[in-house]
């Protein structure tokens, strides 16, 4: 499983996706869950992060699925309009 750390703003977003998509490659199942259970502090670039591995996965032929998503970033993604994209366990 893929997680989220503590802090994702635009400081730490290039760093985090390259993680994140480095630790595709151990992931065999589809869904591929993502926790954000640990996510504390974040701006839209949490977002931005997770549609980009989003479409790394869906490239791969993969789902995404976010697990433990904090309300906040439940909130900023459906005001974005972007919620239907990114679904929670």
């Amino acid at each position: 499983m893929l997680s989220l750390p503590v802090e994702l703003t635009h400081d730490q977003a290039k760093a985090c996706l390259a993680q994140l998509i480095a630790g595709l490659g151990a992931e065999t199942a589809s869904p591929v869950v993502v926790n954000a259970k640990d996510l504390g502090r974040f701006d839209s670039s949490a977002l931005a992060v997770l549609l980009e591995l989003r479409r790394v996965c869906l490239h791969s032929g993969k789902a995404l699925v976010v697990q433990g998503q904090p309300q906040h970033l439940s909130d900023l993604a459906a005001l974005y309009g972007i919620d239907g994209l990114l679904p929670a366990s």
